[in-house]
This record gives structure tokens, C-alpha cells and sequence, in this order.
């Protein structure tokens, strides 16, 4: 049965991507111009039953089954990892207590940022510095649009303290957005130089080496004239303040790392002599929260190398459509309650509470620069992912 929402709370934060955008109208939102926050907070809250193969049970039953499973496994996989801060803290002592292997659903894009940071650093900016400062930002060969819908609405197409919206400049390496979700005209205006993806790798590279000041004699590189990334790189050399934007889950091909290094190095360059910054966007299904909370538990980056496993459990508080991936192994998924099983019935499903809808929570915002609230809006009787966690861990 799904329950009504609670107290009359004007506005809310959306979990749907890395924005965490704070101001969301809920009385508002057949009004709202961002698609993901319509789906997450359209989502029907029900009361699942727990389950045991397929077949409803009590939520204790559950629990000690799962129990079961994990006591028999001496190297599980804790996988998925889609929740907010508490739900990821209880995972991982989960995870201490049954010698388990962590990895988020977004392991394979968080690794290409990741091998950068810790091979060669990088210099980034916030969310709110990118509002109030950046004259020059430049994309890379990020779809930002399908992934952060309102970044232009809430930090380029609007006044900072220091500068104002027409007085920007929007840059495309690669593919131009839908102008829909860019209002003024100066930004509308907004110059792209077209790049297809697997020429990212040089076309970067040849920027970097222009930011350094380093001659190259060939009139074209990577599908972009020389002139035009000479003037590119002039642009961010005279910027007050440049931000260089890319997303690791766009740059899905050979050699992409190098891509980020390039950005990355290419803002170190810059701010030898001027004011620069990175910035990855992205984020969803709490990676961000789950990378930090990892590393502050740990001391090590997430995500678990190619170990060899003999249970599975799938955690996935926020996205119904992303079903667990298809295992020979004994599967146990806490999860939401709308999570469909077409392909594979898991040996547990235990239906969790979605932080944000049945519960309050925190995340990290994609720039890692702040930790919002998430406020509970459903009444029902869904356990805390934490709670479920704590009971099994209890249990072995």
C-alpha cells in the first residue's frame, strides 16, 4: 500500500544526480524542468514483503537467511553500494565483519578519475566558485545536460558575486548541448568544436602542450584545426577564471585516462599564471558518498580488484530500474522496493527504505565541497538499510 507524503515540506533535496539540487518544489513538480527529479520523486513507496527465493516472508526470516548465506561465503561481494552515508557505513562493517570485497555500480567511471588523482593530482573547484567566478568554461566531451540537467541553470546561466551570466563564455570540445536547457542569449552563443571520442586523447594533449607554450607543427590535430585550438588555448590563458568540465562516465574509450590527465594537467598549467579549475561531474547512486566514506573508514580507495567471490550482495536504495547483475552465486539484494527480478530471483530480497523518500539521509554533492541533508517525505514501514545491515552482521 503506498503511503501518503508527511508534513507539508515546501522543498526538498534531489538525490537523482551528483547536483543534489536543495530546492525543489514538491508541491511544483509537473513544473520542473528536470526530468530525473520528476521520476525519483514520483517513485510509489509500497510496503514490500521480504522475500526468500522468490516467495514472501517475515522481515526477521529474511535476515536470517541472509545471515545464513554469509556465514557459509568466505569472500563476498558487496555490490551496488547505491545509498547515502549511514546506509554505506553499515555496509562496510558488513563488509569488515564478513571479510567481503566493496564495489559501487559506477566502479569503472570512478576508476578513471581515481587513477589520475593518485598518479598526478589535480587542482579543482566547487560548484559555488564555478557560479560566482569561471569567465571560461570549457567541456570536454561531456553530454553534461543528461547527467547534471540544471548545472547551466544553477551555476553558468545565472549572476555570480563577481560576474555576470552574459559575460561568460560556454566552450564545447565535442558536441553541442540542447540550447533548451541554456537560457541567455551570450550562452546560447557558445562555441563548439567538434571532436569525436576516441580523438579526445590528442586533441587534449595538443591543448595542454599550447596551455605550456609548446609549438606543434601540424594543421590539424584530433579533427580540430590548429588556429582553432590556438585560439582555445589563448582564451583559458586570458580567462580570470577557467573551468575545464568533463565526466569520466562519457569518456568510455581507449585511453581516456589520459583525456583526464590532459584536462587536468591543462588546468595545472594554467594556474602557473592565472586562476583555474577542474571540475567532474556526474555522480549518482551516492558513488560520490561512497568513495569518501570508503576512504575515510579505510584509508583505501573503493572498489575491489578482480577477487574471486562465492556470494553476492547487491545494494541499491535509489535507482528501481538498475536490477542486480546476473550471478551463478547466491544473491542477496537490499534494495528498493520497486526493484523488478526478470532475469534472476535472488535467494533474499530484503526491500529497503529510499533515503530522500522514506527516510532521511546525506550525500555528498559531486564536488565533494559539501554534505546535504535528505528529508523524509513518505510514511511507511520500510527498514533502514543500516538497520537491516546491523541485524545480519549481529546474526553472524
Amino acid at each position: 500500500m503506498t503511503k501518503p507524503m508527511i508534513s507539508p515540506a515546501s522543498t526538498a533535496t534531489c538525490p537523482a544526480c551528483g547536483l543534489l539540487c536543495d530546492d525543489i518544489n514538491l508541491s511544483q513538480l509537473n513544473n520542473n524542468t528536470c526530468a530525473k527529479s520528476i521520476a525519483f520523486f514520483g517513485q510509489k513507496s509500497v510496503n514490500a514483503s521480504p522475500q526468500i527465493a522468490g516467495k514472501p516472508v517475515t522481515l526477521a526470516q529474511a535476515i536470517a537467511k541472509a545471515a545464513e548465506i554469509l556465514k557459509k561465503s568466505k569472500q563476498p561481494l558487496l555490490s551496488g553500494l547505491s545509498t547515502d552515508v549511514t546506509g554505506f557505513r553499515a555496509v562496510f562493517d558488513l563488509a569488515q565483519k564478513t571479510h567481503g570485497s566493496l564495489k559501487h555500480m559506477n566502479a569503472a567511471s570512478a576508476q578513471r578519475n581515481l587513477n589520475v588523482l593518485q598518479s598526478t593530482g589535480w587542482q579543482t573547484t566547487t560548484l559555488t566558485e564555478v557560479k560566482n567566478r569561471a569567465d571560461v568554461i570549457v567541456c570536454i566531451g561531456t553530454d553534461v545536460v543528461s547527467h547534471n540537467p540544471r548545472f547551466f541553470e544553477r551555476n553558468v546561466d545565472c549572476d555570480g558575486m563577481f560576474i555576470s551570466a552574459k559575460n561568460r563564455q560556454l566552450i564545447f570540445v565535442g558536441n553541442a548541448p540542447n540550447n533548451d536547457h541554456i537560457k541567455s542569449n551570450a550562452l546560447k552563443a557558445s562555441w563548439v568544436l567538434p571532436c569525436r571520442a576516441d580523438d579526445f586523447p590528442s586533441a587534449t594533449g595538443a591543448l595542454r602542450a599550447l596551455v605550456q607554450n609548446k609549438p606543434l607543427n601540424t594543421p590539424n590535430i584530433g579533427g580540430i584545426s590548429l588556429a582553432d585550438l590556438t585560439t582555445l588555448a589563448d582564451k583559458l590563458k586570458q580567462a580570470k577564471y577557467a573551468v575545464m568540465v568533463w565526466i569520466a562516465k562519457d569518456l568510455d574509450f581507449k585511453f581516456a585516462d589520459l583525456t583526464i590527465q590532459n584536462i587536468t594537467q591543462t588546468v595545472a598549467a594554467l594556474n602557473e599564471t592565472t586562476r583555474a579549475g577542474g571540475l567532474a561531474l556526474g555522480g549518482s547512486d551516492g558513488d560520490t558518498s561512497a568513495n569518501y566514506a570508503n576512504t575515510w573508514l579505510s584509508g583505501y580507495a573503493l572498489n575491489d580488484s578482480e577477487a574471486t567471490h562465492d556470494a553476492v550482495v547487491y545494494i541499491n536504495s535509489f535507482s528501481p530500474s538498475k536490477a542486480a547483475p546476473k550471478t551463478n552465486l547466491p544473491l542477496i539484494v537490499l534494495g528498493n522496493c520497486n526493484l523488478q527480478f526478470a532475469d534472476q530471483i535472488p535467494d533474499v530480497f530484503i526491500p529497503i527504505a529510499t533515503p530522500g523518500l522514506d527516510c532521511s539521509g546525506t550525500l555528498f554533492r559531486v564536488d565533494s565541497s559539501v554534505v546535504l541533508p535528505l528529508k523524509k517525505l513518505h510514511e511507511n514501514e520500510l527498514p533502514l538499510l543500516a538497520d537491516v545491515a546491523k541485524q545480519i552482521e549481529a546474526l553472524l
